[in-house]
């Protein structure tokens, strides 16, 4: 199915090195704090993301990765930057921090006269992963500074400099794997092998995140090494889960990661049952609300349901390994919801956008952000479906809601061209539906591309689901998560408002008069072109990535999640077959 998608753009490398080098300054200026550690980590994985684009740009223009002054360069300034946290990380955010006096020479070197294309480090941005815990792994290796690192690109470039700090090593190296996703290999110039595998003695460390379906970037860098004469029992792994590689991985490689070591330190081992009281999330919620003790609850992986649902029978579904990490806070009489937002500075903008769309009404109180976690107040109140809301009242705030959108709120990030958006849309409904429904369903979407000209992008919502809302006590609809859907790691991100209207059309199942009502709203509020054309298009596109996206949860879920998901991929397939065939 196609439901992933990167999340690249394209930076001025001189943009880019004015960004890293105000943060820095500004973290020598701070005061030891909470808050000069997330502003150091917030330099060190633009710095990463940076490193990765220019030395993907010379891969791009040298076909293998080869010594390089830049690289080099990159290297050593990731390995200080890594240094500085290591070190504000130990001193429990205390101590004094500084910075060799040549680092604004290594981040001159970052330099590109192209504009650069970087990606979004997914584990940073997406699934709580905290740089912080490489370090913790790497100190408790038993692997000496004699230790070769290599960081699989693109977020293993960051990860690595991380072990190598904490081994007290040499800059990391970076290879890039390259191929068919189930079966990567790396292309290495002979001078950098020389340069790498220089030591005859020497472990290596092998840096990234996953592994994933094939294992197969850490498996290609293994097969690398072993065929360059390393003996297997020098590898080691420092993954981002103590988990085995997907299904799609080879033997060998399967064999090979059980067989050798695999260094890890857990998020929940990290910074939820970190003995430093300092290191814990708990803390640093509760300091940012203002309590002194609090309760915890994990509401992640669908454990939410229990606390908005009396009755499990009328729980939603949940694509738990899509949800992020959140926590239901409570002390004093108050409740707050905890909620992984991004460390790429994802949580301050995305709080910014919160405190708009709280103002309005819309959401619950943004209360502040801690080291990549978001804070808003929890509110008691019924699931919108089981509180009895009138039709009318739903479709009218529905209007209010998407229009104040439209109008307010620029988008943040590119997303699926709207030929993407058709592509996928018939791929995804072919795989689940068969050819000949995939083959009606142009008649409905039409050619893509006589929209071009006729939409605006704006920050959508992207989860119109009825259990994304609640009615309050006071009555009041509120939309319950709604900063961070089109910055998830799929491929919508933000799209014409008429994305929203077509999944409120579908989650809501509104009439053609209730439609038309919505339409109504947002064109009042918004100048939006929100012909028929063009809902029946977004309809098209939002049914197959539905319908992929909850197809392939289907296939990593237990079976009591299923039947739950399989009456939502029914749902969506009745929708299609009824909008193909009006």
């Amino acid at each position: 199915m196609l439901v992933y998608g990167d999340v690249e753009r394209i930076e001025s490398a001189a943009a880019v090195r004015a960004s890293i080098s105000t943060m820095m300054l500004a973290c020598i200026g701070m005061q030891p704090s909470r808050q000069r550690h997330e502003t150091l980590v917030r330099a060190f994985i633009l710095t990463g993301e940076l490193l990765q684009g220019l030395a993907d740009q010379e891969f791009g223009r040298r076909g293998a990765d080869d010594l390089s002054e830049l690289q080099d360069a990159g290297a050593k300034l990731l390995h200080m930057q890594a240094r500085a946290i290591m070190q504000s990380w130990r001193n429990g955010f205390a101590g004094s921090l500084s910075f060799p006096e040549d680092w604004t020479a290594e981040l001159d070197f970052l330099a590109s006269a192209d504009p650069v294309r970087m990606k979004r480090a997914e584990g940073y941005a997406f699934y709580a992963l905290y740089p912080e815990s490489y370090i913790e792994a790497a100190s408790i290796s038993n692997l000496t500074p004699k230790t070769v690192v290599i960081g699989i690109r693109s977020i293993g470039i960051g990860l690595a400099a991380m072990v190598s700090a904490a081994l007290g090593a040499e800059p990391a190296y970076s290879l890039r794997p390259t191929g068919h996703p189930f079966e990567r290999h790396v292309s290495v110039t002979p001078a950098l092998s020389r340069r790498i595998l220089a030591d005859p003695e020497a472990d290596f460390a092998i840096v990234d995140e996953g592994p994933g379906l094939s294992g197969s970037s850490f498996g290609c860098v293994g097969d690398w090494l072993q065929a360059n004469g390393v003996a297997p029992d020098r590898l080691h792994f420092f993954p981002s889960h103590t988990g085995e590689p997907g299904r799609h991985a080879s033997e060998t490689h399967r064999t090979r990661w059980r067989d050798r070591p695999r260094h890890v330190v857990s998020f929940d081992d990290l910074i939820l049952k970190a003995q430093d009281p300092k290191h814990r999330l708990q803390t640093w919620a509760a300091d940012v609300v203002g309590v002194a003790r609090s309760s915890w609850r994990d509401l992640s992986g669908g454990a939410w349901r229990a606390v908005r649902y009396r009755d499990p029978s009328h729980w939603p579904p949940s694509y738990m390994q899509m949800e992020k990490r959140k926590f239901l806070m409570e002390a004093e009489g108050g409740a707050w919801h905890v909620k992984f937002a991004g460390l790429c500075g994802g949580a301050v903008d995305k709080a910014k956008t919160g405190s708009l769309l709280s103002e309005a009404g819309f959401i619950p109180r943004i209360v502040g952000t801690c080291h990549g976690f978001i804070i808003d107040e929890w509110l008691g109140g019924t699931p919108l479906e089981e509180s009895g809301v009138g039709r009318r009242h739903i479709v009218d705030h529905l209007g209010r809601y998407l229009g104040f959108r439209a109008r307010h709120l620029s988008a943040r990030n590119s997303g699926a061209s709207i030929q993407e958006l058709g592509e996928m849309a018939m791929f995804n409904i072919a795989e689940a539906a068969g050819s000949d429904i995939a083959k009606k369903l142009p008649r409905v979407i039409g050619t893509p591309e006589r929209l071009s000209g006729r939409l605006r992008r704006v920050d959508t919502d992207n989860r119109l689901h009825l259990w994304e809302w609640l009615t309050t006590p006071t009555g009041r609809i509120i939309k319950t998560d709604a900063l961070d859907h089109n910055a998830a790691h799929d491929l919508i991100g933000c799209q014409d408002i008429a994305w929203d209207v077509a999944g409120a059309g579908v989650e809501f199942e509104l009439s053609s008069k209730e439609r038309h009502r919505v339409v109504e709203l947002v064109g009042r509020e918004a100048d939006c072109d929100l012909r028929d054309d063009v809902l029946e298009f977004f309809e098209g596109c939002y049914l197959g990535f539905q319908i992929g996206l909850w197809s392939q949860a289907r296939a990593s879920v237990d079976c009591g999640e299923t039947e739950r998901i399989e009456c939502t991929i029914k749902r969506y397939l009745d929708r299609l077959l009824k909008l193909i065939g009006s």
